[in-house]
């Protein structure tokens, strides 16, 4: 009897010591340290993860972007990086390198929108879950449009000479067309000129412009610019656009002293829909959401500009990639996707059904979705299909400079295809 109960304890023993040896432990890096609506997202898919699925841990850390990614640019190479780590699309040189897993076997590809897996397709594999994404928006105040006597159209997107008009109206009645601000950033200064010259060019075309193959000099191009320094000229920013914060610009559109319209990304909720005592807009602000105007001659009127943000990505030396593809794989499905949409109020590259969404931003969700519908989307931002010289050319020149009224359409033109053309 002691043999027999001393042989079960030795196997019992041994089926411990291998249940404990299959357990795997996902090292994980996410950025948003400081942004509580994503981190929490993110702590609690983890959590209800770790509870599905007891053979797997997770040491999940949240560490800002640009110490993220020297660490991770180190640590690929030493062979010391974690299972999962926080990556953008203009990083894709990471799976050009080897560095990253391709999640075709991982999760099902299906439960992403076909747009997010072109931003992370390397030779025909998926490299990253694409959770956030964002479209660029023009966002307006319903009330202040009426108060100038404007209608908006049906279609909800105005000609060159309706929104030319609008905007005489509002710098007429004192009130700011276009609230922006490039004070602290390299990019929201040339959001209005990017989609004009989107829609004017077509998809093709911008490509190739942002790419340094299509010269600034175009008579397209030069048409779109000599538009928009009209507007500017007419007024169009705030007289502080040079020194005003992004965070500022916000506040300017919303609640002090109040703009017309504001170009911005989709991520505007992130600040807009906290509580007004932190920066938020006003309780029953009449945000309405309307699409950029149609230049006469426009090739794409339909063409809009769409971005994946912060994904997450599977190291290629993982000796964690069964669990560390399982927690991917619990991110990818619409119940996860909506939840994102629901708590972070932000689009994102997993699919999703807004028709289920249940918060009282659903009207909103619903807009969003209004001015999307057969849309072309140009996958990306200038400053991700940009580098180097051309990049800090564009932040400079389109970004700030010829927004800022401080710069002819020639001599922009000159510059950009100076730096871009010889990059390209």
């Amino acid at each position: 009897m002691a043999h027999r109960l001393s042989n079960a304890l030795v196997c019992a023993i041994g089926l411990l010591a291998g249940a404990a040896h299959a357990q795997q432990t996902v090292a994980m890096w996410s950025h948003w340290p400081d942004e509580a609506s994503k981190r929490g997202f993110v702590e609690a898919t983890v959590k209800a993860f770790e509870a599905a699925t007891p053979s797997c841990k997770v040491n999940l850390q949240f560490i800002q972007k640009a110490d993220l990614y020297t660490s991770a640019k180190t640590a690929v190479r030493t062979g010391q990086a974690p299972d999962i780590f926080w990556l953008e699309p203009d990083e894709i040189a990471f799976a050009k390198s080897g560095y990253l897993e391709p999640l075709d076997g991982h999760i099902d590809l299906n439960n992403l929108e076909d747009w997010a897996r072109r931003s992370w397709t390397y030779n025909g594999k998926v490299y990253a879950l694409p959770l956030e994404a964002y479209t660029v928006e023009l966002y307006y105040n319903r009330e202040l449009l009426k108060k100038i006597g404007v209608n908006a159209p049906a279609s909800m997107q105005m000609s060159q000479a309706e929104f030319t008009d609008m905007v005489k109206k509002a710098a007429a009645a004192g009130i700011t067309p276009l609230a922006q601000g490039v004070g602290d950033r390299p990019y929201p200064g040339a959001y209005f000129l990017e989609e004009v010259l989107l829609r004017k060019l077509g998809l093709d075309d911008y490509m190739l412009l942002m790419t340094g193959k299509l010269s600034f000099t175009d008579p397209r191009v030069i048409e779109a610019m000599t538009w928009v320094k009209q507007l500017v000229d007419m007024g169009a920013y705030p007289k502080s656009f040079a020194t005003l914060k992004l965070g500022e610009s916000h506040y300017y559109f919303h609640t002090n002293p109040g703009a017309l319209m504001f170009p911005i990304a989709s991520w505007y909720t992130g600040r807009a829909f906290v509580d007004p005592a932190k920066g938020g807009q006003p309780a029953g602000f009449p945000l309405g959401v309307m699409k950029y105007p149609a230049m006469a001659g426009a090739k794409c009127p339909e063409c809009k500009t769409l971005a994946v943000g912060g994904s997450y990505v599977m190291y290629s030396k993982s000796k964690n990639k069964e669990c560390a593809g399982k927690l991917l794989s619990s991110f990818a499905n619409v119940e996860a996707g909506n939840k994102w949409m629901e708590g972070v109020l932000l689009q994102t590259g997993i699919k999703t059904d807004p028709s289920r969404i249940q918060s009282i931003y659903a009207p909103y969700f619903k807009e969003l979705q209004e001015r999307s519908a057969g849309a072309k989307f140009f996958i990306g931002t200038p400053l991700q299909h940009m580098s180097g010289k051309c990049a800090d050319t564009f932040t400079q020149v389109l970004n700030r400079a010829f927004p800022g009224g401080l710069m002819s359409v020639n001599d922009a033109a000159t510059q950009m295809d100076a730096a871009c053309k010889a990059a390209s």
